[in-house]
């Protein structure tokens, strides 16, 4: 059975950090809706209302358009081993650029990852827990080392093209943000 909290506690926070894998889902009234797996190590608890991960360049930007438009965000991540449990948080999502005055505050919770591009800041209204009876159990077999070297090879030179390419406008044409701060 579903059940709500107000915020995270002590044991959803240890689940969090346990996991390999989390979710995100956005999306405008007028877009379609994205949802984005993310890994390697880039979650972070803040606080028990407060959740960031360090986005890494990717072949869209999706979430930041969203964000940037409409601000609802849900993030959800699931157990594939151990005991079942899903866990989604609710709540409103915002973009941290290099440019912005928390980066460097935020920024110091992750370690460097080849191709970083920005932070996204949840601030978190609910938490729902539910069974997750029904999702397969799997072994975690490792992290990719594909985006790194993709990234590592680019460069900042080329990672900064590849932004302007590919990162600047949603599939639906809407706005990331991303470099309007930049010359």
């Amino acid at each position: 059975m579903a059940r709500f909290y107000s915020g995270l506690d002590a044991r959803q926070r240890a689940f969090i950090a346990a996991q390999k894998l989390f979710f995100t889902a956005t999306g405008t009234a007028d877009s379609r809706l994205n949802l984005s797996p993310k890994g390697m190590d880039t979650l972070r608890v803040l606080s028990d209302t407060r959740i960031a991960y360090l986005d890494l360049t990717g072949s869209g930007n999706e979430t930041a358009a969203h964000l940037r438009h409409d601000g609802r965000m849900t993030l959800m991540v699931c157990s594939f081993d151990a005991d079942p449990l899903i866990l989604r948080l609710y709540g409103r999502g915002r973009v941290v650029l290099r440019e912005d005055a928390e980066w460097d505050g935020l920024r110091r919770h992750f370690a460097d990852c080849p191709g970083e591009r920005q932070l996204i800041v949840l601030d978190v209204e609910s938490v729902q827990t539910s069974c997750g009876y029904a999702v397969p159990k799997f072994t975690y077999a490792g992290e990719r080392d594909t985006l790194a070297r993709w990234a590592e090879k680019k460069g900042p030179a080329g990672l900064l093209d590849y932004w302007r390419e590919k990162n600047q406008v949603s599939i639906d044409g809407l706005p990331t943000g991303l470099l309007e701060k930049t010359p």
